[in-house]
């Protein structure tokens, strides 16, 4: 089997710097840059860019409110055609970072609570992705299991991929629980093992109340800013090599 490790990236700002992205960066296969609205600069995105280019990472664009303080988890009552112009603004700069640099934006997916706003209000996804496809019809989408956005962007005709989190706890309708629950984070590399190692077995997961659930994914997330992240990375790349299965950019799975 062939599975991608993807990681949000470049999640610093100014002289403050995210998580251990140099380092993830020889772990990983695939990179959402953040793109200046919720964390990242120019300087930060460049870096980042050259990095993943080193390393033969895949770059995306991490597309998220125009929050910096509140890092793009807070909710916001901004129009759905407002967010997608700020959507294509943050698309747009990471591709030019790239292009420059001899590299490409592969992929795009949004950040924080832009995935609850979408659940609440469709609009909100399907304005961002009608303009991910506008910029380019070859861009890819790796989206969250059993998520709307995930379906819209298979009808526009958009490549996909499904996506699960290593760190990241499931309600039984796998959905993410929330960051503000006691259990949302799975930090315990057992924990994670265990996830994965049934991931590559027979394709589910179990959520936080134990029912098992069957996904169509061929991505596996973890966010460089949960604690011990770098060794969570390769604890999830370290059991799908174990079980015989091999690390690839989604670029080269999605359907």
């Amino acid at each position: 089997m062939k599975i991608d490790l993807n990681s949000d990236l470049g999640e610093g700002y100014g002289r403050w710097k995210g998580g251990d992205d140099e380092e993830l960066m020889k772990v990983i296969s695939s990179a959402n840059v953040a793109c200046g609205f919720h964390a990242g600069d120019a300087i930060i995105m460049t870096r980042t860019v050259e990095m993943a280019k080193q390393n033969g990472v895949a770059v995306g664009a991490h597309v998220g409110l125009p929050d910096l303080l509140g890092f793009g988890r807070v909710a916001m009552d901004i129009k759905p055609e407002d967010m997608q112009k700020h959507a294509l603004y943050q698309l747009g700069a990471l591709s030019a970072i790239a292009k420059v640099g001899g590299y490409k934006v592969t992929h795009a997916n949004s950040h924080g609570a832009l995935g609850a706003m979408s659940k609440a209000n469709h609009a909100y996804v399907e304005l961002m992705l009608d303009v991910f496809k506008a910029f380019d019809p070859e861009l890819m989408v790796a989206g969250s299991v059993n998520t709307y956005g995930l379906s819209y962007a298979r009808k526009i005709g958009l490549r996909t991929v499904g996506k699960i989190f290593a760190d990241r706890n499931y309600d039984d309708d796998c959905h993410l629980i929330t960051r503000k629950h006691p259990k949302a984070l799975v930090t315990d590399l057992e924990e994670v093992r265990a996830r994965i190692t049934q991931f590559l077995d027979d394709g589910s997961i179990t959520t936080l109340s134990g029912k098992r659930i069957k996904v169509d994914a061929k991505c596996v997330l973890v966010h460089s800013d949960t604690p011990g992240a770098l060794t969570i990375a390769r604890t999830v790349r370290e059991t799908v090599e174990k079980g015989g299965g091999e690390i690839v950019p989604f670029t080269q799975l999605a359907d």
